[in-house]
């Protein structure tokens, strides 16, 4: 009998042998593809993060654009015509605004921009300080014109060339005579009892908004009983009142406007301290979060601005 050989690989044809190579070519391969689906998913994990907290950094920046271009134009409408005499400087703080805007919205660098933001923000602070300034001379020269004004009622009595300066004093007078609010603050207030009143930003829990603010002495405003109103709207844009009815609305700039509290103050010229409150009569329907932005009105002049935030 022949003896029969035990050895497999001896008995592997050509064909076998190159399957088997290729099974390995295969499993290296799988392998290969593997590894570089894996190299792909962790370094696309990585990528998509970095663009994650790109994007974060840029909201953040934005934000603290809009704030400050916000507290910009809250003391342009604050001061009013005072501001007029300061279009170049606003023009640069908006030229520079627009610059880091046009720097977010493209290829951009967080601490390029950062810079770029604490230089807006110091050009920001010296428009405040010449606005100021500017006030307070305003504050002069209504002084001045009162003692203009009596010298001119003697004047006029001895000479009628005189009437062209009256008419120049009179439009003056007419601008300054003017109610100014200023110290303006509003916020959140949870009510228990009368003794039990603390100040709070969670939305759900305000029973009432409590608004303060000065009335600008003014010796050139008639005295007399002054009719106040505070236009208080939510984050939606909805006026908070107590109805749609003409009672809860007035006239201003030809426009029929709801507002949310009317106050009456006897004004004598003098700085007047007034804090008024508007009171949510419907608890089941509690305030939303968000930002609320609070203006104050007289007949004829929107005297003051300011904005809360609650959670």
């Amino acid at each position: 009998m022949n003896e029969i050989d035990n050895n497999p690989s001896e008995n592997l044809t050509p064909s076998n042998k190159t399957t088997k190579i290729l099974s390995v070519l295969l499993v290296i391969l799988l392998l290969v593809i593997l590894g570089l689906v894996w190299q792909f998913i962790s370094t696309r994990k990585e990528v998509n993060q970095l663009v994650s907290e790109k994007e974060n950094m840029r909201i953040e920046l934005q934000l603290e654009l809009d704030s400050l271009m916000l507290e910009h134009d809250n003391v342009k409408v604050e001061y009013g015509t005072l501001t007029d005499s300061l279009t170049v400087k606003d023009s640069v703080i908006q030229a520079n605004a627009k610059e880091i805007k046009k720097l977010l919205n493209t290829q951009w660098e967080y601490y390029k921009i950062k810079k770029k933001l604490n230089s807006l923000r110091d050009i920001a602070r010296g428009y405040v300080h010449q606005i100021d300034s500017l006030h307070t001379v305003n504050r002069e020269l209504q002084e001045e014109n009162i003692a203009i004004k009596m010298s001119y009622a003697e004047e006029q009595r001895k000479s009628s060339t005189l009437q062209k300066d009256k008419e120049e004093l009179t439009k003056k007078i007419s601008e300054a005579a003017v109610l100014k609010a200023y110290g303006i603050s509003a916020y959140g207030i949870r009510y228990k009892s009368v003794s039990n009143q603390r100040i709070t930003d969670k939305a759900r829990r305000v029973d009432k908004i409590k608004v303060c603010y000065t009335l600008a002495d003014n010796p050139v405003v008639q005295k007399g009983i002054k009719e106040i109103f505070i236009r208080i709207a939510r984050p939606d844009n909805l006026i908070l009142s107590k109805g749609k009815e003409d009672e809860y609305s007035f006239m201003f700039d030809g426009e029929i406007l709801q507002y949310s509290i009317k106050e009456e103050v006897d004004f004598d010229n003098f700085a007047t301290n007034v804090c008024s409150f508007w009171v949510n009569v419907n608890p089941e329907e509690p305030l939303i979060p968000g930002k609320y932005y609070v203006s104050i009105f007289t007949k004829d002049y929107e005297i003051g601005q300011t904005f809360f935030e609650l959670k």
